[in-house]
């Protein structure tokens, strides 16, 4: 959702389609504010353990949270100020809550709004403890949204990560009424469901539901994960497939065929809500 956890990407050379944007890594966000160092030369090499003072800036408590709610008032602008289809219609009255909540990464910025402002519908989000997860997590609590800390891995660095912790954390959450929304796909590896999600609802007993959201207008980053930054004043589709469920007693065999099936699940609704806001009937990007 907001934040990094635990397909196919078109090729490079494609041209963006009409309402989007496609922008080269290096110029997003943060890497926008000046040359790297190997473009300088004679630059001075700070001593190690010294922080530039950019650098105690950025990471202070009050540029963080100043960050936060500026995404989030931005979240807020693009998702008021666009025309909204929600399919299907009745997914609000059909939820088992509480529920899992699987996205894949870089299309989940606006995932927050999934929560109804109602009191039956409580949510947490799991985001990772990187820097940028930071800023991730103090946007989503401006937008009322939980979060619980850690993220997956495929290299073993799974409690590096704070992996263990956070899933202990998802199991408590789920068991104390709080949807649970995180992505389905592990850091660097796009479009492919990790077995982690599968062993959520396994252990939790909570089913999961796979969701996608996307805007008509839009920028697209040329990164690992193809991240989708929505712009306001356009079209959102939110499409939700069928609840996947897992038994408590389900053997490997089971949970990599489940995971199989959340993978094709999150790739369907994903290519259905991308054909909605662009009116092709395109796959995504």
């Amino acid at each position: 959702m907001m934040g990094r956890a635990c397909a196919q990407i078109p090729k490079s050379g494609q041209d963006p389609s009409p309402g989007k944007t496609s922008i080269p890594t290096r110029y997003a966000f943060g890497k926008m504010l000046g040359p790297s160092s190997d473009s300088i030369p004679n630059q001075a090499v700070p001593k190690r353990g010294s922080m530039p003072l950019l650098k105690r800036i950025v990471a202070s408590p009050a540029f963080l949270s100043a960050v936060g709610s500026v995404a989030a008032w931005y979240l807020r602008l693009v998702w008021h100020t666009s025309r909204r289809t929600i399919e299907p219609a009745t997914i609000y009255a059909t939820v088992q809550m509480p529920a899992i909540i699987a996205m894949w990464h870089g299309q989940h910025f606006l995932a927050p709004f999934i929560k109804k402002a109602d009191a039956k519908h409580r949510a947490k989000v799991l985001i990772s403890r990187h820097r940028d997860g930071e800023l991730n997590a103090r946007a989503a609590e401006k937008l009322g949204i939980g979060t619980v800390r850690g993220s997956g891995a495929h290299n073993g660095e799974f409690h590096r990560k704070g992996g263990a912790a956070a899933f202990s954390a998802m199991v408590d959450a789920l068991a104390e009424g709080y949807n649970m929304a995180l992505t389905a796909d592990v850091p660097k590896v796009a479009r492919v469901a990790g077995l982690g999600i599968v062993k959520l609802a396994q252990h939790s007993g909570r089913p999961i539901y796979p969701v996608a959201i996307a805007s008509s207008r839009r920028i697209e980053l040329k990164n690992w994960d193809r991240t989708a930054i929505n712009l306001p004043f356009g079209r959102i589709a939110m499409v939700a497939g069928e609840p996947i469920t897992v038994a408590r007693d389900a053997d490997d065999a089971t949970l990599e065929a489940t995971r199989q099936h959340v993978e094709q699940e999150l790739n369907r609704v994903t290519a259905r809500a991308y054909a909605i806001v662009d009116r092709t009937g395109t796959s995504p990007p």
